[in-house]
């Protein structure tokens, strides 16, 4: 597949690797898989148009059998399988086709004629396509081409309508025509008693689904008693047999080996057909597998006799039945169970079920109590509960009880260990039900509650850009104050994590600045001071931090008079005080913003912070950066009083610090550059001010180790290191040799 890219390649090649590192992000892939996707995605460039308007490559290898199976397939998956692009597989001698995967593809009834029946089929899955096809139409194609009628062995139409137009009333073809068809599944179609009949009399016929069709007479079946050994007829609600009737078929199918007679609707057995099914004599003595799931009041006595004389059984359905909970039918030996009594059966019932919607709602109601008090980590319980997820987007109830579960497993301490791809894929998939249900309160709650996790936030891969996006569109949604703190924190902790592009990315969306705004003046309505404002006020901080857009539209948005009144309102809480004056200091470094700024009562706010011995240093600081960017050349000119003018200057030049303890911690190796930075901006600046004092400061408090060691580490970033060395420089010409006689020499080491 790599040799036919090269040769057909007409784009850059660097996409063709492009494709490689994003699939490296999520796991590595073969060659053969990158290949398929690549192909996928510039087929249009690969190909030109025949005269009918479908496609074919321009240069084309004779591809493996296999890999031709695969592309069709890949194609269809990837949605890219229709009319023009099936044209390539029309070259029979490079392309040629035997599993052929269309399933939940475009393509009409023609160009699959065309393009896929003339090859030799083994397989054909054509199971929900999404246009006008009919199992008519599917008929037509495969009869009308000899290879087919003989050689095609399983057939899936699952989904499909039995006919097309108004007037259509009979089949273009007879499925008896496919003479050596051996597996056939009409699932979920309007098959009827006449198309039973026509299936009945395929010759080699072993495997039939039924399930959920218009048959009401299985009378039919008879006709292949000597052949059939898998029969699935779940959830065929519109059977008029009387149930013995019905058991007296089943009972001479002596063959079947698989038997599924669910009920999708799980209701009481009223006609005893289960039970009648169990305790007849001789019943079906090669039954290898039995679903009887769905059917409630099963006697859980007739199911233990029932298993216990068919050793060679190896599943067995029981899910809403009541019955399961003997020893024998626990499940964990060569016997599978799926049923609600441990777990399991439960995880063997997610497994069996994943595409059965109301069995699904029935075990993730039974999950939830038996996960409510988990002690060890279940990652293959949590892989079971995102499938079950994936298979039901557009089920409200299946994605509110399946995010309750996700909850359970990975609930403080079992989350640590979830491999981190896993935890991925659970970001990914709850986000994609908070997307699909914006307005349902309480599968919102259930997300925001597995969402709010440090481990998972911080480590787990994924996007975190669009999710805090997704999370501040939702939050538009919802007044509830547990869904606003949850989402309110969710989003800070993301927009932490952001790089300065994609904070600059959602920093331009303006909603995402009204949002918080609304959230911190509704808080401060009530002078409150809890979790939701600080994380939202974090929020604002991060998302105007050297992003000039965001901190235009927090101006807009009547931000700063906001900020004054809150400077104001909450002057003893230190920790609303730094949230405060960091965003108001990330605006006065936009210069053509710094006139938004020139408020002589905010100034002298701000001025005070600065001056009060009392206040916090990190509050100073940005107190003192506020009013440097103020006074700076650069920028707006002074517009307020003179006199404050010369006060804010001269006070800036007698800023202090009583410690430089609280910048250790932000020193440390590990701390992000941005932060390094910020700390080392400050002692450098006071240093240059008053170097006996902050220097002697430094040396007896340790912090000449800690600069040293922050300069000489291999990982520091090289502004930080640059900035480090400046201090040091600072402090080798202003230190003075300790009474001990130590040399200056040894007390500061640049290198």
């Amino acid at each position: 597949v790599h040799a036919f890219i090269t040769c057909n390649l007409s784009v850059p090649f660097t996409v063709f690797y492009n494709c490689a590192d994003l699939n490296k992000k999520k796991s590595p892939s073969s060659l053969t898989d990158i290949s398929m996707a690549w192909v996928c995605h510039n087929v249009e460039v690969l190909c030109v148009a025949q005269e009918d308007g479908s496609l074919r490559f321009r240069h084309c290898p004779v591809f493996p059998q296999e890999l031709a199976d695969q592309l069709l397939h890949r194609m269809a998956d990837e949605g890219v399988l229709n009319d023009r692009t099936v044209g390539i597989f029309q070259n029979l001698e490079h392309l040629r086709l035997r599993r052929a995967c269309i399933q939940s593809s475009r393509l009409s009834a023609e160009a699959f004629r065309r393009s896929l029946c003339p090859h030799k089929l083994q397989e054909l899955n054509a199971s929900h396509i999404h246009s006008d096809v009919t199992i008519s139409d599917v008929l037509h194609g495969l009869t009308s081409s000899k290879l087919c009628r003989q050689g095609l062995q399983t057939l899936l139409m699952d989904g499909l309508r039995l006919y097309g137009g108004a007037g259509e009333e009979s089949l273009q073809a007879s499925f008896s025509m496919l003479r050596g068809l051996k597996k056939l599944s009409l699932a979920w179609t309007d098959l009827n008693d006449r198309g039973l009949e026509d299936i009945c009399a395929i010759p080699m016929l072993e495997s039939l689904d039924i399930s959920g069709t218009n048959v009401t007479d299985l009378t039919p079946l008879l006709n292949c008693q000597s052949r059939l050994l898998s029969l699935n007829a779940h959830g065929l609600q519109k059977v008029e047999m009387p149930a013995s009737s019905f058991i007296s078929v089943l009972s001479k199918l002596h063959l079947l080996r698989h038997l599924d007679i669910s009920n999708d609707r799980l209701v009481m057995d009223r006609d005893d057909l289960v039970q009648q099914l169990l305790e007849r004599p001789g019943m079906l003595p090669q039954l290898v597998s039995l679903d009887v799931s769905g059917w409630r009041g099963v006697s859980g006595a007739a199911i233990q006799a029932f298993v216990e004389v068919r050793p060679g059984l190896r599943f067995i359905g029981l899910l809403g039945t009541g019955a399961g909970g003997s020893e024998l039918l626990c499940g964990d030996g060569q016997l599978k169970v799926a049923g609600e009594s441990s777990l399991t059966q439960l995880c063997e019932a997610l497994r069996r079920y994943s595409d059965r919607e109301s069995f699904i709602r029935e075990v993730l109601a039974h999950l939830y109590s038996h996960t409510s008090d988990m002690e060890e980590p279940q990652p293959h319980i949590v892989k079971l509960v995102l499938a079950a997820m994936r298979h039901h987007t557009d089920s409200p109830h299946v994605q509110l009880v399946a995010s309750a579960c996700v909850f359970n497993l990975t609930v403080q301490e079992l989350v640590l260990g979830m491999p981190l791809r896993l935890l991925g894929n659970v970001v990914q998939q709850l986000l994609t039900a908070m997307k699909n249900f914006p307005n349902h309160e309480q599968l919102q709650k259930n997300c925001l509650l597995t969402l709010c996790s440090d481990h998972i936030l911080q480590v787990a891969p994924f996007d975190r850009y669009e999710a805090a996006k997704l999370i501040m569109m939702m939050l538009g949604n919802h007044e509830d104050q547990t869904v606003q703190r949850m989402a309110v924190a969710v989003v800070s902790i993301l927009v932490s994590k952001l790089s300065t592009e994609e904070i600059a990315e959602l920093g331009a969306e303006a909603y995402i600045m009204k949002q918080l705004l609304s959230i911190v003046q509704q808080k401060a309505s009530l002078g409150v001071v809890d979790s939701t404002l600080k994380f939202a006020l974090s929020a604002l901080w991060n998302l105007t931090d050297e992003t000039p857009t965001a901190c235009r539209h927090f101006i807009q948005c009547q931000g700063i008079e906001l900020y004054m009144e809150l400077l104001e309102s909450y002057y003893s809480e230190s920790s609303i005080q730094q949230k405060l004056l960091g965003l108001l200091n990330n605006v006065a470094e936009v210069e053509e913003l710094r006139m938004e700024l020139m408020n002589e009562d905010l100034v002298e706010h701000i001025l005070s912070l600065l001056i009060n011995p009392e206040v916090e240093v990190d509050i100073s600081y940005f107190a003192g950066g506020i009013l440097a960017h103020l006074v700076s050349v650069r920028g707006a000119a002074w517009s307020l009083d003179a006199e404050l003018h010369s006060t804010v200057q001269e006070k800036l030049v007698s800023l202090s610090f009583r410690t430089f303890q609280p910048f250790y911690p932000l020193l440390h190796v590990s701390q992000c550059p941005g932060v390094q930075l910020w700390a080392l901006w400050a002692i450098q600046f006071v240093c240059r001010q008053n170097a006996p004092q902050y220097c002697d400061m430094l040396q007896s408090e340790g912090g000449t180790d800690i600069l040293r060691v922050l300069s000489s580490h291999a990982d520091t970033h090289s502004d930080v290191k640059s900035l480090t060395q400046n201090i040091l420089k600072i402090l080798e010409q202003n230190i003075h040799p300790t009474s001990s006689g130590t040399k200056r020499g040894n007390i500061i080491s640049v290198s």
